[in-house]
């Protein structure tokens, strides 16, 4: 009996001795944590999709308690998200408009056609690495669904041999960016009339070759436009969607019909 009584004793005693010492560790350990983090993480959706360009939803609460990301720099939860952060950080969310991610290809089987073909790893990246060109365009989409893949919101989709984005799913997270190994996905403002759903930075008679919807270069769109919102870079036409106000008049020029309405 003795004997139980001293173990429990000892028992006791450990315990007590161990708690004291995890409390007095945790308090000259503890990591102050700031309430505003706290508030602003819980409005953040919690998708860690990189987007924001941080490690997740936790780095980027801190950035923006920090001052080091705007309020409205998380791309999945847009302006709804953006002015509920604003309130706990006491700033204005004024200017948060929605993006999305736009294709630069419209070269579907209808508008071009197969130069070879790929039985290797059903992946872009794969097939760009071989250096073969599955279709005729050498800058078009290849259509094996690199991006869908990585997409987490299920918002694009390989459809008739090209990428195409569902605006209504798009978050703008910028994977299907980051995945595409010929750069054909970019954000642009949801509010942009007009864009050129072309990459080839060939000639003329060339682009004709491989697709008859690609971008000429003939800079009829660069003359037709009265704000400068159009340049022809590596014969190819670029939007200033700054400068736009959706005239449409770019759109009307364009013999091969790359400028597409949005």
């Amino acid at each position: 009996m003795y004997a139980i009584l001293v173990a429990t004793v000892t028992v006791a005693v450990i315990g007590f001795v161990m708690g004291m010492l995890l409390i007095t560790v945790g308090k000259k350990f503890k990591v102050e944590v700031d309430e505003k983090q706290v508030a602003v993480r819980e409005y953040l959706p919690g998708n860690n999709c990189g987007g924001c360009g941080y490690a997740g939803c936790d780095a980027m609460a801190e950035a923006i308690v920090k001052g080091e990301a705007p309020v409205n720099g998380c791309p999945v939860g847009g302006a709804p998200v953006a002015e509920k952060i604003s309130q706990v950080m006491g700033v204005s969310a004024d200017g948060v408009e929605k993006k999305v991610a736009f294709v630069k290809c419209n070269g579907s089987c209808e508008h071009t056609s197969l130069k070879s073909n790929y039985v290797g790893i059903h992946d872009c990246s794969a097939a760009a690495a071989t250096g073969i060109s599955p279709w005729k365009c050498d800058y078009g989409c290849m259509g094996l669904g690199t991006c869908e893949k990585a997409c987490p919101f299920n918002a694009i989709h390989v459809i008739n041999g090209v990428a195409v984005v569902d605006r209504n799913l798009c978050k703008a997270c910028g994977k299907c960016v980051a995945a595409c190994p010929r750069h054909l996905i970019e954000i642009v403002p949801d509010k942009a009339a007009y864009a050129v759903r072309c990459s080839s930075k060939n000639k003329g008679p060339a682009v004709r070759k491989s697709c008859d919807i690609g971008c000429i270069g003939c800079s009829l769109c660069v003359k037709q436009c009265e704000h400068g919102a159009i340049t022809l870079e590596n014969n190819l036409a670029h939007i200033d969607y700054e400068k736009c106000v959706g005239c449409g008049k770019c759109a009307e020029k364009c013999p091969s019909k790359a400028i597409v309405m949005r």
